[in-house]
């Protein structure tokens, strides 16, 4: 064998050992990385780790934590709920316009501003859109009268299902419940007569006043979706 070749060689096994070592290293970083996240909702947990706006190693949200949290203080209103509420509608994004007319961080729109006398060219301020989307969860509470004996995910997931689907065709969905015997303050039981708002049969009702609903999947998902990330925000910031 040649001097270069025999040169070539251990060059060659020195690169391949290298590189092996490094993938293995690599291979243990990210088992590590894993093991640190949260138990809860694993999928989500290993989504927020990799999201720009999530920080998870160092409890971060977004970088409207400050903002969130002294509003949320200030308006009655947990900060975790409106960050999660944030995420799922506009992903963090202070400036995204829906095609719907729907604006900034927490979706809000013009119909919304006008409500609490806010004109539309401030919606995109995020404390604005940040505060009107609490006055507006609180007015949607207010506005239900839920029973104080209703359990609190309960309470949370009909008031959300307002925000995203309107609480005209939750309160049909309500209001079908009780004239059917069964609890109107269960998120359950109210999904599903959201459901049977797309039926000619229910939504023809002399009881439903506000027609025909086909949006309950996309409300349950939402629902869902937000009450998930609102219990990872909340396991997270009470490892703080």
């Amino acid at each position: 064998m040649s001097k270069k070749t025999l040169i070539f060689s251990i060059v060659l096994i020195v690169l391949i050992t290298f590189m092996g070592a490094q993938f293995l290293s690599d291979d243990m970083w990210q088992n590590s990385a894993t093991s640190q996240v949260p138990d809860a909702e694993s999928e989500l947990a290993a989504e927020m780790a990799s999201d720009t706006t999530d920080v998870v190693d160092e409890w971060i949200i977004s970088v409207y934590d400050d903002m969130m949290q002294r509003i949320g203080e200030e308006e009655g209103q947990d900060w975790r709920l409106m960050s999660a509420i944030a995420y799922n509608e506009s992903r963090f994004m202070a400036h995204v316009v829906s095609k719907r007319g729907a604006v900034g961080l927490m979706q809000v729109t013009p119909i919304v501003g006008r409500q609490f006398n806010v004109d539309k060219e401030h919606l995109s301020d995020p404390e604005t859109n940040i505060r009107l989307a609490t006055k507006l969860l609180r007015k949607i509470d207010a506005t239900l009268k839920m029973s104080s004996s209703t359990p609190e995910n309960d309470r949370m997931s009909i008031i959300l299902a307002c925000y995203n689907g309107g609480i005209g065709h939750v309160s049909d969905a309500r209001r079908l419940a009780k004239s059917n015997g069964e609890n109107p303050n269960s998120w359950e039981v109210v999904a599903r007569y959201l459901q049977q708002k797309a039926d000619p049969a229910v939504y023809e009702s002399e009881l439903v006043k506000y027609g025909k609903f086909t949006g309950s999947r996309q409300t349950e998902a939402y629902v869902r979706e937000v009450m998930k990330r609102y219990d990872v925000y909340c396991k997270m910031t009470s490892q703080q």
